[in-house]
């Protein structure tokens, strides 16, 4: 039997009128990487908020590390060792690099700020050792607004890996990162997998990435789940190359 770090079951969400995920069931095995995909529209963000506590399912269920997180808030879920990343990067512009790491680790809700005066010697230790991981030690003492857009995801993901997840949802995590750097990125992702047994689920356009990243791909279409698969099988999968597929260039 399958080891599944996440399961999620029958899960649906509507907006009004609008259903945005309807009856989507997927597992991610524990140790492995899968991808989401699908157009525009299709419902991934919302699974991911779904998955995360963000906003209230509908029906359906969620089950992470073996317990039913459905009914659970964001902070509740975060502090099991499931944690998001967003399309748009989510950091203190006004503060540096290291210390957006520094207030990155699990804290009752307080003042960012606040934090910093009590932030221990060994969690600046690993702050400076992630940010050397992301390629961003050079820029650690740059205030995070100034740094690039691709900096700022590479910054999102090193400060997400603060709280020693189990699992990351990774929302487009090469998306607005310069094509010279999109493999370094991807990299980093295998080698948080393999070296910090970090679990991934992510969301990608850039088909190259996903097909070379991940070991298993789910492709979502107007909130439903129309195919799942090794990436070999998905990029051959008669509905999918008519729908997405064939309107891109898997190799660039």
């Amino acid at each position: 039997m399958a080891d599944n770090l996440l399961e999620v079951r029958n899960l649906s969400k509507a907006f009004g009128g609008v259903v945005a995920n309807d009856a989507i069931s997927i597992d991610v095995p524990r140790g492995s990487i899968a991808g989401l995909i699908g157009p525009n529209g299709s419902g991934k963000t919302t699974l991911f908020a779904s998955i995360v506590g963000y906003h209230p399912i509908d029906t359906g269920s969620v089950r992470f590390d073996g317990r039913d997180i459905s009914r659970l808030r964001v902070p509740q879920i975060a502090r099991l060792g499931l944690v998001r990343t967003f399309q748009q990067p989510e950091i203190y512009g006004g503060m540096t690099s290291i210390q957006n790491m520094q207030v990155s680790v699990p804290h009752v809700d307080a003042d960012p700020r606040a934090m910093l005066a009590k932030v221990p010697p060994t969690v600046g230790d690993k702050a400076r050792e992630l940010l050397e991981f992301v390629g961003l030690y050079a820029k650690r003492d740059l205030l995070a607004r100034e740094l690039s857009f691709g900096e700022r995801k590479l910054l999102e993901f090193a400060m997400a890996l603060m709280s020693d997840p189990k699992m990351l949802l990774l929302d487009e995590p090469t998306a607005g990162v310069n094509p010279r750097l999109v493999d370094g990125v991807v990299e980093r992702l295998r080698h948080a997998n393999a070296s910090f047994a970090v679990t991934l689920l992510v969301i990608e356009h850039n088909l190259r990435v996903i097909m070379g990243l991940a070991d298993r791909v789910v492709f979502l279409h107007l909130g439903e789940k129309l195919a799942e698969g090794t990436p070999h099988a998905i990029a051959t999968h008669p509905e999918v190359v008519g729908l997405y597929l064939g309107r891109q260039d898997v190799g660039h």
